[in-house]
């Protein structure tokens, strides 16, 4: 797979992200099953695995994914790079006397769980108002002059954000909702982070599966647990109304004799040399589907004329890149409220 550099951390220009293992898509595989899934990615040349403290069913308890994760790769850290995030509650600085205090037990319960000595790239996962980013910053240096952490990120946050806290303490990776149906980044996080080195990493960026164009407004998603219930496009009337952008990604994976979700990819890749996208699935076939998009390279002309196709479209359904504050699960619940008013 070729490589590319997120700030100080050289990585495959595509990443597994480990959640739906544990969380976001309905019922989870057996553990046997999961860890084979990393393996997979392993096995074909992956580097860069993404997980998080709160990815759990049903995103209560903490610390599944990275079990799973620490399970699957304990014995691989020297050859890849992994990422994982910690959310930090109001009132855990007081209790614990400091910010730094607080992130570093987030990040020590983490190693534990991920049977490692350090974590490459440790992001703050969503920014709680009432918690300084700036304080965070500042802690994030200090592990990483006590080499707990290689780098540090943040998670879901605009380009003004990301400045304040790069001023104290430089971010290597900012991960952030970005596919071709939501392109809020392209205004203010890619251009802070290609001046300043920073690297993106996408989630989502198949578009919770619908640019694999294997969604369509009879498909059911599961009851319990699946982020798709919620996401705006993913709404019957949004799956309909958006069906022109996959109408162009089906023409453009005819011709390069790719997947709709792999031209979604390799798009990314194309468009931005600092972005490497963090897919994520349950299906090992779908894993290796997302991986080989790597291997799909455009023309500058080729590039323009799906740029047009694209730009022709309109997209229904926004979700938004920065979330409004809040905890992770206080995100997920305040997104199925929406969903369910509108």
């Amino acid at each position: 797979m070729d490589k590319r550099k997120i700030g100080n951390l050289e990585v495959t220009s595509i990443g597994m992200g480990c959640m739906a293992l544990s969380h976001g898509y309905g019922a989870i595989p057996p553990e046997e099953y999961s860890i084979a899934a990393i393996h997979t990615a392993l096995d074909y040349g992956c580097t860069f695995f993404d997980t998080a403290e709160v990815y759990s069913p049903n995103m209560e308890g903490i610390g599944h994914n990275e079990l799973l994760v620490g399970k699957a790769l304990k014995n691989h850290y020297q050859e890849i790079v992994i990422a994982s995030k910690l959310f930090i509650k109001t009132e855990e600085p007081a209790q614990d006397g400091s910010v730094y205090a607080t992130v570093r037990r987030h990040l020590e319960a983490s190693l534990k769980r991920l049977q490692a000595e350090k974590i490459d790239l440790y992001y703050l996962h969503r920014v709680n108002v009432n918690v300084p980013v700036e304080e965070v910053a500042a802690a994030m240096g200090k592990l990483i002059d006590e080499g707990l952490i290689l780098g540090w990120g943040m998670s879901a946050v605009s380009g003004a954000t990301i400045a304040r806290a790069h001023k104290i303490t430089p971010l290597t990776a900012v991960q952030n909702l970005y596919n071709i149906l939501e392109r809020g980044c392209e205004e203010d996080v890619f251009p802070f982070c290609l001046e300043h080195n920073i690297g993106v990493v996408p989630f989502s960026p198949v578009g919770s599966g619908y640019l694999s164009g294997k969604i369509n407004t009879n498909t059911q998603f599961e009851a319990k647990d699946d982020v798709r219930n919620w996401v705006p496009q993913l709404s019957k009337e949004n799956i309909a109304a958006n069906q022109p952008i996959v109408d162009v990604l089906n023409r453009f994976a005819q011709e390069k004799s790719a997947t709709p979700a792999q031209i979604s990819l390799a798009w990314i890749l194309h468009k931005y040399k600092n972005a490497v996208p963090i897919p994520g699935s349950k299906n090992k076939e779908r894993i290796i589907e997302n991986l080989s998009a790597w291997q799909v390279k455009f023309t500058a002309q080729e590039f323009a004329d799906l740029e047009k196709a694209l730009a022709s479209c309109q997209v229904f359904g926004h979700r938004g890149h920065v979330e409004d504050g809040g905890s992770p699960t206080e995100v997920i619940a305040k997104n199925v409220a929406k969903r369910e008013k509108n």
